[in-house]
């Protein structure tokens, strides 16, 4: 279970966000059977995507992270609810790159570095909120400061991270997201800059051992620091058989005669948790509603 705090410099001009996101990383390898680089691509996105999550005001809100590269890996989603809590899906799971000039996974080459992120807010409202930004470097990271400083004014430092060991597990997975509020002065703003110069990258700091709240000291060094809140929050996918009925019974009459005639029934994969839910002709007969 991943574990984050939210925190705030005490003269209020600096907000923070910082997540160990290691298990629900693993949770999702895991589940997509990813391969190294795209378990640091996805990993990346479902941590970005917990701590914008948490940002959201009301409990039922949502969000949605949708990177479109041109990269090998294709479409990857992350979803996350205010609790933080996240689920996602890649394209292609499995894709294989040599390591890029850092000796590093090669995160921006299976992304790709052109194409979009879209955030979809879903505040519950008529219509969700649907922001654009065009990727920049396919990292992630910079992807998200890019949208959160163009399609939601908040000058922004996002840092992702994804250790994926020799034996291709997670050794450890999180971030943090540091926002500038509208009254920081240029003296908190240079500060930060200096701080952000000789911090460590979130994988070295956690692989040696450090947690969320060392994570946010360290980039906030010589600010007072409260840490407001903190939350557990995990990989999880609210999928049900309830749901998947719901959804073949809004496909109407002649969608489901046509499965049964030529199917004898129907199979649906659920793409956030590869729960399989199999119907048999009966039992798509029973969701047929009654001619009025």
């Amino acid at each position: 279970m991943g574990r984050l705090i939210r925190a705030i410099t005490g003269d209020g001009t600096i907000v923070a966000y910082a997540l160990d996101a290691t298990d629900m990383v693993r949770q999702a390898e895991t589940i997509h059977k990813t391969s190294a680089v795209v378990t640091a691509a996805l990993g990346r996105l479902l941590t970005a995507a917990s701590m914008m999550g948490v940002m959201l005001k009301g409990k039922d809100d949502s969000i949605t992270l949708r990177v479109n590269g041109d990269g090998p890996a294709g479409m990857l989603i992350a979803v996350a609810d205010s609790q933080g809590n996240v689920k996602g899906y890649v394209e292609n799971p499995v894709v294989e790159l040599p390591l890029n000039a850092e000796g590093k996974l090669d995160v921006g080459g299976a992304v790709g570095r052109r194409g979009t992120l879209q955030v979809l807010k879903d505040l519950n409202l008529k219509e969700p909120y649907v922001g654009h930004t065009s990727i920049v470097s396919g990292e992630i990271a910079e992807d998200i400061t890019q949208y959160l400083a163009t399609s939601e004014q908040v000058p922004s430092v996002c840092a992702l991270g994804v250790l994926v060991d020799t034996d291709l597990s997670v050794r450890v997975a999180g971030g943090y997201i540091i926002q500038l509020l509208p009254f920081a002065d240029e003296a908190a703003v240079g500060r930060l800059e200096q701080n952000l110069k000789r911090v460590p990258a979130v994988t070295a700091a956690m692989d040696a051992g450090q947690t969320p709240e060392d994570l946010v000291r360290q980039v906030l060094d010589g600010f007072e620091l409260e840490i407001l809140d903190e939350c557990n929050a995990d990989y999880v996918c609210e999928c049900s058989r309830e749901r998947v009925e719901n959804a073949l019974r809004s496909m109407g009459a002649t969608e489901l005669h046509a499965m049964i005639e030529e199917q004898g029934g129907a199979e649906v994969l659920c793409h956030f948790c590869g729960k399989t839910y199999r119907f048999g002709a009966e039992e798509l007969e029973n969701l047929i509603p009654p001619a009025k």
